[in-house]
């Protein structure tokens, strides 16, 4: 009796775990992003370069390290002298006369080439901080555009199995009617032929569903299985948009690309000014030790200058100086990529929310209008066969083209986006 009392819990638990296993993992725009930016495997791949560069700054800050030589002279291997004893057997003293020493130099960098070195690493990881968010810029314009399509492939399903619903009612009714000897059977045929199209549709919806799914996937590094994953979100559209200087503004501020060329330009300011200074002379001062009986130990100090005569680092400094005019240029070019990718995506934008405002007020409710009115005119003998099927076709076109624009739509707003290097709309 017990064991029979506890069965039934069994298969609780049992269920519970799977439906737990089975559950559904449904994310909104802002969770998709935030988990996005920590999964991918190229954004982290990003951030570890950036580490790598901040320990190139270490390096380029070390001092130089001073040198130590010892050394030991005048050791005479044939060497002997008489015993002390006075035993008349000489003794091999091969150090009797030897001459050790030891010195110590150090190199000494002027001109601040150490903290320019400094300097030049550390606006080297800028560079580095502002490419990665340039990276994570575009890679947010792919992932927007994947959540885009998940969600127009949603709503294009949810529009084909609402006409495939609406199609059999009209299909069941038009049965009724051949039964009842309303409409001749090669009517009836036609129309259950047209039903292939409905069919059709679901089928292409769910495909591409399944496949925008799949690329969210790839980009989050998740590898959970596709009918467990979901996103959700508005799929709408305003009516007003800002104006087109204010997104040039905000472009201007917040694009990593710019940012990085405005930074490259100081870089190279940095490495002329360090190449100046590599072409100074460093003096290496030493101090060295020894014996050198009867003196039991002196000290000596020296000093060593490279005399600079031919190699004063001119192809350096003359490298470095153009690359600063090469780096202004390269940031007016971006500057002006800048201005064109705003320019066009806001003029993309501007053009969907022409047709989609045209598309809400006018067409959607006529498209509606004349498939009821043909559909009831049809039914009572009013309307040919084929002017309900055009009409249905008609529908069914307009609600998808709908569906797509906004779409459309919201794949300009990522792109948008993208332009600006921000989220701003």
């Amino acid at each position: 009796m017990p064991k029979l009392r506890l069965l039934p819990s069994g298969f609780l638990i049992a269920g519970f775990f799977a439906v737990c296993c089975d559950a559904q993992t449904t994310l909104t725009w802002g969770e998709l992003r935030d988990r996005f930016i920590g999964t991918n495997p190229t954004l982290i791949a990003g951030r570890v370069g950036i580490d790598q560069s901040r320990a190139a700054e270490i390096t380029a800050y070390l001092r130089p390290n001073p040198n130590l030589t010892a050394g030991v002279d005048q050791i005479n291997p044939f060497a002997t002298q008489p015993s002390p004893t006075g035993s008349g057997n000489d003794v091999y003293r091969p150090f009797a006369f030897a001459f050790p020493s030891m010195s110590v130099n150090y190199l000494y960098e002027r001109q601040h080439k150490r903290e320019l070195r400094r300097d030049s690493a550390q606006q080297a990881t800028s560079i580095a901080t502002s490419q990665l968010s340039d990276q994570q810029r575009s890679l947010l314009f792919t992932l927007r555009s994947a959540f885009v399509q998940t969600l127009q492939q949603k709503q294009a399903l949810a529009l084909a199995q609402e006409n495939l619903s609406y199609y059999d009612q009209v299909l069941k009714l038009s049965r009724d009617r051949r039964e009842l000897g309303d409409i001749a059977q090669v009517d009836l045929d036609r129309l259950e032929v047209q039903r292939v199209q409905y069919e059709t549709d679901i089928q292409t919806a769910s495909v591409n569903l399944r496949t925008a799914k799949i690329q969210l996937l790839m980009l989050l590094n998740d590898r959970m299985p596709v009918e467990q994953f979901d996103v959700t979100g508005p799929y709408e559209f305003p009516d007003q948009v800002a104006s087109l200087e204010e997104y040039r503004k905000i472009a201007l501020d917040a694009r990593p690309d710019l940012r990085a060329a405005v930074q490259a330009i100081e870089k190279s300011r940095t490495d002329y000014r360090l190449a100046v200074a590599n072409g100074s002379t460093d003096p290496t001062f030493g101090v060295d030790f020894a014996r050198n009986p009867p003196i039991p130990v002196y000290v000596g100090l020296n000093v060593s200058i490279p005399l600079r005569i031919f190699d004063r680092n001119q192809g350096e400094k003359a490298r470095t100086q153009l690359d600063i005019t090469r780096n202004q240029r390269l940031r007016d070019a971006t500057e002006a990529q800048v201005f064109n990718d705003v320019d066009s995506a806001y003029a993309t934008i501007n053009s969907n929310l022409t047709l989609l405002r045209t598309y809400r007020a006018n067409y959607l409710q006529r498209a509606l209008q004349v498939r009821d009115t043909i559909q009831y005119s049809y039914q009572n003998g009013g309307a040919s066969l084929i002017d309900f099927i055009q009409a249905q076709q008609d529908y069914r076109s307009v609600r998808l083209n709908y569906l797509n624009l906004i779409g459309a739509y919201l794949t300009a707003a990522a792109q948008l986006n993208l332009a600006v290097g921000r989220e701003v709309m």
